[in-house]
Formats: C-alpha cells, structure tokens, sequence
C-alpha cells in the first residue's frame, strides 16, 4: 500500500509538472487527487452574472441590462456554504455534496467546483456560479382541475445579493385569496442558523409563522436545534364531485422546540437522535351563513414530548434529464428513515392523553442501467382511547427509463389510507392533485390510490437562452373512495389521457416547470368537460 501511495504522488508530481509545461494539458481529477493524499490550497469563489456576454449567443443589450440592474450574489454568501477549506484533505465526497447544497439555492443557475493549479501536493479550487434573475416582479395565472388561480407579487430572493427571500403579494386561490409578507434568510448570522417569518391576512382569516433553526445541514454535522410556531384561522371546505357541500372555521397553533446530536458520518451511514416537545392545538366552529358539515370534528390540545431518530445512508447520484431539462439533479439512492414518538399527557396540558407517531422510509434502486427506481413510505398518526385516530399511511413509488438522450419513459404510483380521519384529513382526488382530466378535489375518501404513465421528451431547444422546452404523453388512472363522507356522485376509478408543453426558465429564481396540459377524461360522467386545459408550475417535470 505504500508503495503504490509513492506511484500516487509521483504520478500526481509529473502530472502537475506537464500541466505548468503545457497550458492545454488536463489538471488531474479530483478523486486522482484524492488518492495522492493531496491537500487544499486556495480556494477561489468566483460568483458570476446571469449570462455570460462573453458568449456571442448571451451578448444582447437586454441580457446586459439585466446584468447590470441585478446584484451579484457575494462571495462570502458562497463561501459560507462551502464544507472544505484551505488545509483540508481533498475529500471527493465533501465537493459532491458541497455541490449539492450550492445547487439547492433557488438564486444560482449554475454551480461549477474545479481544480485551478496543482504544485507540491496541493490543489487550489475555484469554485464557480452563476446567478439566476432573482426579482419576481408581475402577474402569475394558473389553471387545475376547471379552477383558475392567480396573483400579483413582489418578490426578491437574494436581496442586494446576500441570499435573503423578501416578498409581499396578492393571490387568489381556489379557496382563499390573501396578502402575504415573506422574509426568510438560510445562512443567518455567518453561519448555517435559518430564520424565517410570514404573514398572510387571508379572506377567511389569517395566518402567521416563525422559525429559527440550526438544521443538520451536512452529512457529517453534529447538532442541530431550532424552534418554530405558527396560527392559521381558516374555513376548511367540504368537496362532493368537485363542488363545495359544507364549510366550517378552523383555528389551529402548532409549534416546536428541539435539539438534536449525531456522530456525523461513519462508514457511509448517519445516524442522528433528537429530543424535544410539541405544541398541536386545533379548535372548530360553525359558520353563519355558510352550508355546515354533519359534525364537526372535535376540539384538541396536545403538548408532546417526543424523541426522534433518523438514518441516512450516503448515496446520491447525478442526473440529466429526469424531472428537469438540461440541469444536473441528485437522486438519492441511500436508505433515508425517520421514527418519532411522542407522549401527551393531561398533567402536561394536553385535552387527553395519546399516543403521537410517525415514520418514513425511502430508498433508491438500480434496476438495470441506467434505470432508477425511488420507493418511499410513511406513517403518523395518535393512539388514544385502545384505537389509532388521524392516521395516514402511505406508499409511493417512481420509475425512470431512460431511452437515449432525449426519450424517458416514467411511472409514479401512490396508494394512501387514512383511519379514523378528521373532516380536514380526508384524501382528496382531482385535477389539482394528480388526475388532471378531473375537476378539482372530485373524489374524497379514506382510501386513495393514483397511477401516472408518461412518455417525456427532452429538446435541445433554448428559446432566447432563457427558456428549455420539453413535452409529454401521459395517462393516469385513479380512485379516492371509503367512509362516511366519501363522494356521491362518482366511486369508480378515474381515467385520463393527455399531452402538455414543458418550459424551463432556467434564469430565473422563481420558475421551476410550467406545465401547460391538454387533458381527456376517460368514460367521465356527463357533467364532466370533455377536456380540460391546465397551466400550472411545478417543481418537476
């Protein structure tokens, strides 16, 4: 072994030496470097503008105006996020994943970490990203399930370039419109520690929330701690066939305070423990001059200490193509699980004593080549009076087959059960969740199970370089039914058939994918339109 360690850095010796020789010469990879015991030397953030007017097809007047009236993300705002440093070991593992959280900041478009100069040993790193158009200024309009939603904001998401979120807006959604207030910062105080707060005067009530938090932000982390609150005075609506058959006022707190620990990572592997308590308050009330439901659900209070584990297993991989276009996405393909217990207790405060539980569990396969298989499950619930109440489970699955650069053939299923749900906890079926040939929340139930088949299509087509298009051919099959509030009008299973436009706007930070849908109901029943037309913009293809 350390003879070939010798071999290493003689061989990572004479490849720095061409490099200086030979300005084209390739610098050595990092996992080269890695073995070779080299160590990090400079480390260089670059943080670029939006385009590149270096590049012919990005030196327009309109791209340089925008260059210049944005603000460049800074370069301690970069360098905060980093997880090496000058001295450190070249770790592979630590890059990927430093990767991966730069990637995860809805400000930058593109994020690049590359060796500059090898000498002696050691390597300096350039660290290289490029912002997206972080104003959200105007009008957005959207259209699920025979609904029509919009507003108007204004939103910044790196405000002066320091990565802090400040927007104020109108919406109007299918249940509610609102005025909301955002701040939010995930890099507080020079370190990891995120603050958030809102505000939203509602039509139906109003909302507010809060939360500080030191979160496990890396594998190898070794605590985390926050606490969060927040109310909601709202009117939950009751949906038969699509339609509103009973509304009720619903006034709920939660909050939160924990801190956690783990050893980081070992040997691939993270297991993380946290302690803390929890605050559920929900209360319920007819009304005036509103249809009421049957019953109302009843009133609680529960105050729960809880511990909680987790286990994660070190696993990404980087794709092209899957639920993007053009942009690199990580799978994680480790084992990810999570348990919580908790105890509510009258002596504590809480209107009875139960039970509190909840659990997931995920993890990716490699089928055959280049094929990924996602599985994922999930629990919660309480137990009180001999009997599980509010309990949701759930299985899901996602399949992607790749064929050839521009063809993916994907799959998605999803079954859930609710025992013993409240009103607001039945499962919802429709247009605005899944069955996109369906008005709106058509089907409700204790049961619920969905099933997507899409043929998606990759162009390289890169409108203005501001906007990738993609396309695909879908056919969903699904079915919402059981309990006492279950829909009259229609508990067969659902069919649709359909194509829609795929756009990315891959320069700014407030668009993911607008989906623009054609959508044919299968075998609907006669007061169902015979085609429905969606936009709407998701995270995901």
């Amino acid at each position: 072994m350390r003879f070939l360690a010798v071999l290493l850095a003689l061989a990572l010796h004479a490849a720095a030496a061409q490099a200086q020789a030979s300005p084209e010469a390739p610098l050595p990879s990092f996992a080269e470097l890695e073995a070779a015991g080299a160590r990090i030397g400079e480390v260089r953030v670059s943080a670029r503008d939006i385009f590149d007017t270096a590049d012919p097809e990005e030196d327009y007047r309109l791209f340089r105006w925008a260059n210049r009236l944005h603000v460049q993300t800074r370069p301690g705002v970069i360098e905060r996020q980093l997880l090496f440093q000058t001295g450190d070991p070249v770790s592979v593992r630590l890059i990927d994943e430093t990767e991966r959280i730069l990637r995860s900041n809805r400000y930058l478009h593109d994020v690049q970490i590359r060796p500059l100069a090898v000498h002696d040993g050691v390597v300096d790193i350039e660290v290289l990203t490029r912002d997206t158009w972080s104003l959200d200024p105007g009008i957005s309009a959207s259209r699920q399930g025979g609904a029509n939603t919009g507003g108007i904001q204004l939103r910044e998401y790196n405000l002066l370039g320091t990565g802090i979120t400040l927007g104020v807006g109108h919406s109007k959604g299918v249940d509610r419109s609102s005025n909301q207030f955002t701040i939010a910062k995930e890099r507080a105080f020079g370190g990891w520690t995120s603050l958030a707060f809102s505000h939203a005067t509602n039509s139906d009530g109003k909302r507010d929330a809060a939360s500080i938090a030191q979160p496990f932000y890396a594998l190898d982390a070794r605590w985390a701690a926050g606490v969060s609150a927040s109310r909601d005075d709202r009117i939950e609506s009751v949906y038969d066939a699509g339609e509103v058959v009973s509304q009720y006022r619903h006034r709920e707190k939660q909050a939160e305070l924990f801190g956690g620990w783990s050893t980081g990572l070992v040997d691939g592997w993270v297991n993380r423990w946290s302690l803390g308590v929890a605050l559920q308050e929900d209360e319920y009330a007819f009304e005036p001059g509103l249809a009421a439901p049957a019953a109302l659900p009843a009133a609680r209070r529960l105050v729960t200490p809880f511990v909680r584990y987790e286990l994660l297993e070190d696993h990404f991989e980087k794709e092209l193509n899957r639920n993007l276009i053009g942009r690199p996405e990580f799978f994680a393909l480790g084992l990810a699980g999570s348990v919580q217990l908790g105890r509510a207790d009258r002596q504590w405060g809480s209107s009875k004593d139960a039970w509190l539980y909840s659990a997931a569990l995920s993890r990716g396969f490699r089928p055959s080549g280049e094929q990924t298989l996602i599985a994922a499950g999930r629990l919660a619930g309480e137990y009180s009076g001999g009997q599980a109440r509010r309990q949701l489970a759930g299985l899901q699955a996602q399949y992607y087959v790749p064929q050839g650069r521009r063809w993916l053939f994907y799959a998605g299923g999803a079954l859930d059960v609710a025992t013993r749900p409240a009103l607001e906890d039945l499962l919802q079926l429709g247009g605005d969740n899944g069955l996109r040939g369906y008005p709106l929340r058509y089907q409700s139930g204790t049961r619920r199970a969905l099933f997507t088949l899409e043929e998606r299509f990759y162009t390289d087509v890169y409108v203005w370089r501001l906007f990738r298009l993609g396309g695909a051919a879908y056919f969903d099959a699904g079915r919402a039914w059981g309990g006492d509030a279950v829909s009259q009008a229609n508990t067969r299973w659902l069919k649709d058939a359909g194509f829609g436009l795929r756009i990315v706007n891959t320069r700014s930070a407030f668009s993911n994918v607008l989906h623009v849908d054609l959508a044919f109901p299968l075998d609907a029943d006669a007061n169902v339109r015979k085609m429905q037309f969606l936009v709407k913009t998701r995270t995901s293809f």
